[in-house]
């Protein structure tokens, strides 16, 4: 998720340590945890610390305990299973197809709150399919439809189950149309985290913040990072409200009083990074030295202070240029509405923002996601330490090159302190931890601590070539340690053996820090 929490731990606000931490360093809020997707598993126990192995005697990364969701037992093999098989959460997503690309059709009636939709799905079968899931919450549904023909459908809480009048074969594309209308939010737990509960109206404007879990908030979708897929948006509103959502604006036009904005995502995007934003906006263009466009949408009404915040985007994202490679999108911007919100978010393309929790830590964790977290996506949730721990550790570096280095290495000291007193594991959090502070301040300590074990130019180097190699794809922390390996010529298995799976807190001693000794 976000410093969204996204940065930091944007998301927990409730956590007085993190409060401290933005006190004293304008550390992003780390979030809350969200709540348990669907159904969740057991909680895992962390396992007991172990004395650190050799280089080459331990893996990094111990098999996952959960077993994933499957069919039950006699089931047809021609049914998808009603989960993608995530560890931490069996029940999101779904099996036997692999999502192409969502076309969403929404007429907004912003008065009632209501919205009448059409969703087409164009996927492809992984399997022979004679039935399969899209995970989907409230609506009425008014008709279903697989390659043009009427499929049977039936509903269980937060799945739409639909059965094709044909079935379908291993391989095969299709094309499956949802048409639906209701209030969005129906079957979903409204005290939950702000930034997981998918489409919110407010007065004078709507917005869309789903992590882990709000897209099937507000249509069907496979909602797991794993099935990326591109995206259009086309979303009619009465005038003059304004429409801004991922990707860049295709066109614009205006019919019978309303005004249809078409907005298209052509680089794969996982669901929870979704975003739709309608309210009185003002759009604001930069351009970077090396090309990038910048759009931003800032509420009407703004204090200058709060856009100005945004003023060195363009210079924070030539500068991750530097660090992490060809920035992955056509297009950046941020989304400023008219509310206090405490969190921010890294919508793809389009991060989250409200008009109280702004500031440079946060605006460079939610652009770091770009990279990490939007372009490189998590295999499954529990490696969620790859967006968050990657993007607090690219506000430090931001804070390296703005401040300088002994501004970045006091907040890398006082992440220290604060992890001497957490007992999580980093590689394991567990699903009620998400996000918890040590994903984003263990996550990016341990990123500091390769650096300093193998040096700038091999780290940053990692850093490059590990994007480079899942660009658009998804990774596993396995993935990352495969690429720090061969690019650094190291082994590395027992380093990250105790900054992930130990409890403990390594000691970095490049930087005289210790359990011991904090902060030197």
């Amino acid at each position: 998720m976000p410093f969204r929490p996204m940065l930091p731990n944007p998301r927990l606000a409730a956590l007085a340590a993190l409060v401290l931490v933005l006190a004293a360093c304008a550390l992003i809020p780390f979030p809350a945890a969200p709540p348990t997707p669907t159904t969740a598993p057991p909680k895992p126990t962390a396992g007991a610390a172990t004395a650190l192995p050799t280089e080459t005697a331990q893996p990094a990364t111990p098999p996952a305990s959960p077993t994933p969701t499957i069919p039950p037992t006699g089931t047809p093999d021609c049914v998808g299973a009603p989960g993608i098989g995530d560890p931490y959460f069996p029940a999101l997503g779904n099996g036997g197809y692999d999502v192409q690309h969502y076309t969403l059709d929404l007429a907004v009636d912003m008065a009632a709150s209501l919205l009448d939709a059409t969703a087409s799905i164009e996927a492809q079968a992984t399997q022979e399919l004679c039935q399969f899931n899209l995970d989907f919450h409230g609506f009425d549904i008014g008709a279903v439809t697989v390659n043009g023909q009427p499929a049977s459908f039936a509903r269980e809480p937060g799945e739409l189950v639909v059965i094709p009048a044909e079935t379908l074969g291993a391989g095969e594309s299709f094309t499956v149309e949802v048409s639906y209308s209701g209030r969005p939010g129906e079957g979903v737990d409204r005290s939950a985290p702000q930034y997981s509960q998918g489409w919110q109206f407010y007065p004078g404007g709507a917005l869309v913040a789903g992590e882990p879990t709000g897209a099937s908030s507000w249509f069907p979708v496979n909602e797991h990072p794993e099935d990326k897929a591109t995206y259009t948006f086309r979303i009619a509103v009465d005038s003059p409200f304004v429409v801004a959502a991922n990707g860049t604006l295709a066109e614009a036009y205006q019919e019978n009083g309303a005004t249809t904005y078409v907005w298209e995502m052509t680089d794969p995007m996982a669901p929870y990074l979704t975003t739709v934003a309608i309210g009185d906006f003002v759009e604001r263009r930069t351009t970077t030295a090396g090309g990038v466009t910048i759009r931003d949408y800032f509420a009407a009404g703004l204090a200058p202070e709060v856009t100005a915040l945004f003023d060195r985007t363009p210079e924070m994202l030539d500068h991750f240029e530097t660090l992490f490679g060809p920035y992955p999108f056509e297009v950046y911007g941020v989304v400023v509405h008219d509310l206090a919100l405490n969190f921010a978010l890294e919508a793809q393309t389009l991060a989250i923002f409200g008009r109280s929790f702004i500031g440079e830590t946060v605006i460079a964790h939610e652009l770091a996601h770009m990279w990490f977290g939007n372009s490189v996506t998590i295999t499954r949730w529990q490696d969620i330490w790859l967006n968050e721990g990657f993007a607090t550790y690219a506000s430090v570096l931001w804070h390296e090159y703005a401040d300088g280095r002994e501004a970045a290495d006091r907040e890398i000291e006082l992440y220290y302190d604060n992890m001497t007193r957490v007992n999580l594991l980093l590689g394991d959090p567990t699903p009620d931890n998400l996000f918890d502070p040590i994903v984003y301040q263990r996550g990016a300590l341990t990123l500091h601590a390769l650096r300093l074990r193998v040096g700038d130019e091999a780290f940053f180097d990692i850093l490059r070539a590990y994007h480079a190699r899942f660009r658009h794809a998804n990774a596993t922390t396995d993935d990352f340690i495969a690429v720090a390996e061969a690019v650094s010529g190291e082994s590395l298995g027992a380093f990250f053996h105790a900054w992930l799976f130990e409890e403990p807190l390594p000691d970095i001693p490049e930087m005289g820090l210790s359990q011991s000794a904090p902060g030197g």
